[in-house]
């Protein structure tokens, strides 16, 4: 798609939800002509877009953009990551880390691609189950290590401001792969890390 026809559907798109908006908010009792109200459809619309910019950009392509032939085989972990994303379900953010690993085996990457990649995949509509596979799946398809474990933890506001209302829970989801899942020493190495 060439820049231009891209900008074009993006104001298209932008429009559309701000239409929606718009009619969200008369359904909800307010009056989008409010002086408060008058450029809510359109803020609210550009921060949806934002919030799932991940939908245009590809995890393998971002590892496979800087990839390194070296012969260093032991474990490369990334902790904390930041990331926000916001639940498929109620459309509402999500927030918490990734941690990240994986072994290789001849190749590396850029160590900011591995925070690209989480960053990516957090900025769709998500549940945290897919998003942790999705990472690790990612890095190993792009990367073909030895291994690749992740680990997220999250809040969950959907959980803290409706229905029980549990503001300090945390979920917390895991994935692995390689010797990862075959070798509990390598695995617990991680595990005993991230703490």
């Amino acid at each position: 798609m060439s820049y231009q026809r891209k900008d074009l559907y993006e104001q298209s798109a932008t429009q559309a939800i701000e239409g929606h908006v718009k009619a969200i908010l008369e359904l909800l009792g307010e009056d989008p002509a409010r002086e408060g109200l008058l450029k809510t459809p359109q803020r609210v619309a550009k921060a949806l877009q934002y919030l799932t910019k991940g939908y245009e950009e590809d995890g393998k392509q971002i590892l496979q953009s800087a990839i390194f032939e070296e012969q260093y085989s032991e474990m490369v972990l990334m902790r904390d990551i930041e990331l926000y994303s916001t639940c498929e379900h109620h459309m509402l953010p999500f927030t918490g880390k990734a941690h990240v690993a994986y072994i290789p085996d001849g190749r590396i990457t850029g160590l900011s691609k591995i925070a690209r990649v989480v960053e990516t995949y957090a900025r769709r509509l998500q549940v945290q189950e897919r998003l942790t596979v999705q990472i690790r799946d990612c890095i190993q398809e792009a990367l073909s290590p030895l291994g690749v474990a992740v680990v997220i933890e999250a809040h969950h506001s959907c959980m803290q401001l409706r229905g029980v209302e549990k503001a300090n829970a945390l979920t917390t989801t895991s994935a692995f792969s390689g010797i990862f899942l075959k070798d509990p020493r390598t695995r617990n190495e991680f595990l005993s890390l991230i703490r």
